[in-house]
């Protein structure tokens, strides 16, 4: 993969690709200091997720006039009172410096649907699968904000190939030894296994690498 520099881009994200974000930044990849991050899980309230994104875009471009948005699209934003204010059409009202990255949800970052497909056949034997990123683990209660027990039983026992975490970062490993106790207390509130599966970050710096240079060319 041709690099790209970063430098002259503000990135914004959603707090749940934190931790991915971070240590693109550690190891070189993300060459800026311009990271900003609205709080992770507010797929849950579409009125607040807008209004913090569009706070930290305004924020971003005091600091450059490129920004780099770090968010899924038909997934992430689901406006039951406005079904056609997207969050495409978001990205599009903030100007021409502005772009987001072309992925349908955070997962979608890590690996791609065909991807997905063929962990879940080798994992769960082809079995419905409920995907997260580390960010799902780490900010538990900020994305499941406001769910009980009983919300938790209506959506998780039904994808019976469990949970799987796709990692490219080496963060659930490191939380099982850590954190053993929480680890399966998530995972009996869920009422499935919870499994890691490491993947490489390419498909992430791709998508970012991507967009950043359609940015720098406007």
């Amino acid at each position: 993969m041709e690099s790209i520099s970063f430098s002259d881009i503000a990135i914004v994200s959603c707090g749940t690709l934190s931790l991915e974000l971070n240590h693109l930044k550690k190891e070189g990849f993300l060459d800026t200091d311009r990271l900003f991050f609205t709080t992770p899980g507010l797929h849950e309230d579409v009125r607040e997720l807008e209004r913090q994104l569009i706070e930290r875009i305004n924020t971003a471009k005091k600091k450059s006039d490129k920004v780099l948005v770090v968010y899924g699209g038909k997934f992430c934003y689901v406006n039951g009172d406005e079904p056609l204010r997207t969050m495409r059409k978001i990205i599009e009202e903030q100007g021409p410096g502005v772009a987001r990255i072309e992925a349908t949800h955070c997962m979608d970052m890590m690996a791609s649907e065909e991807e997905r497909e063929r962990i879940a056949q080798e994992v769960a034997g082809g079995e419905k699968v409920w995907w997260m990123v580390p960010g799902w683990i780490k900010f538990r209660h900020k994305v499941f904000k406001g769910w009980d027990k009983g919300l938790a039983n209506e959506n998780f026992p039904r994808h019976t190939g469990g949970a799987i975490v796709l990692d490219g970062i080496g963060y659930v490993d490191k939380y099982m030894a850590e954190k053993p106790e929480e680890f399966l207390e998530y995972s009996d509130w869920m009422g499935i296994p919870i499994q890691g599966y490491a993947v490489a970050l390419d498909r992430f710096k791709s998508l970012l690498s991507e967009q950043a240079r359609i940015l720098l060319k406007r």
